[in-house]
């Protein structure tokens, strides 16, 4: 089963829309999982509608209308993997043990809001995923999103995908603050 994981896309507030290659990635996924902060209804339709089975939470930029749509924890099996999947964990120190706390029937949890990409384990060997964000990068050097296989409880083939920085009005190499 090929699986997307993306958060935090911020549609429209810090990009227009999403970077023409994830689109693509996302209509070739078997599952797409989006971790919150998605700030407007539209996004969530338009991903609907172009992937084969969408699993997403709010966030804390996401209004009524999304929360009520989505909740705030979603949990699911894929491939023979129990996911949890939620917007905050918390600060970056003892997150793997609140984790643990928060979802012990996960074999994984996915989540948003820090924009940092994050691939750790917990004590209890629970897999902590958080993809970045594909639009809005903060301090990365580039916006990500995460696509992997799951087969026979397992994930295999995890491969972060870096969306360069934006060219900045008037410098077409792109090297400018994006």
């Amino acid at each position: 089963m090929h699986v997307l994981l993306l958060s935090d896309t911020h549609v429209p507030k810090r990009a227009r829309e999403l970077p023409g290659g994830l689109w693509a990635d996302i209509e070739a996924a078997d599952v797409v999982v989006h971790a919150g902060d998605w700030v407007v209804p539209a996004l969530l339709d338009e991903i609907q509608e172009r992937s084969r089975r969408l699993i997403g939470v709010a966030g804390n930029n996401d209004g009524t209308e999304l929360h009520e749509r989505l909740g705030e924890v979603a949990t699911m099996t894929l491939g023979g993997l129990r996911f949890a999947v939620v917007h905050e964990t918390g600060a970056k120190q003892g997150r793997e043990a609140r984790m643990d706390r928060a979802f012990p029937d996960a074999d994984v949890v996915v989540f948003g809001h820090s924009h940092i990409p994050w691939d750790t384990r917990t004590p209890q060997g629970r897999r902590l995923l958080n993809p970045g964000s594909p639009t809005d990068r903060r301090r990365q050097p580039v916006g990500t999103y995460l696509t992997l296989t799951v087969a026979d409880g397992r994930i295999e083939d995890l491969v972060w995908h870096e969306i360069p920085p934006r060219p900045a009005a008037g410098d077409p190499t792109g090297t400018g603050p994006g």
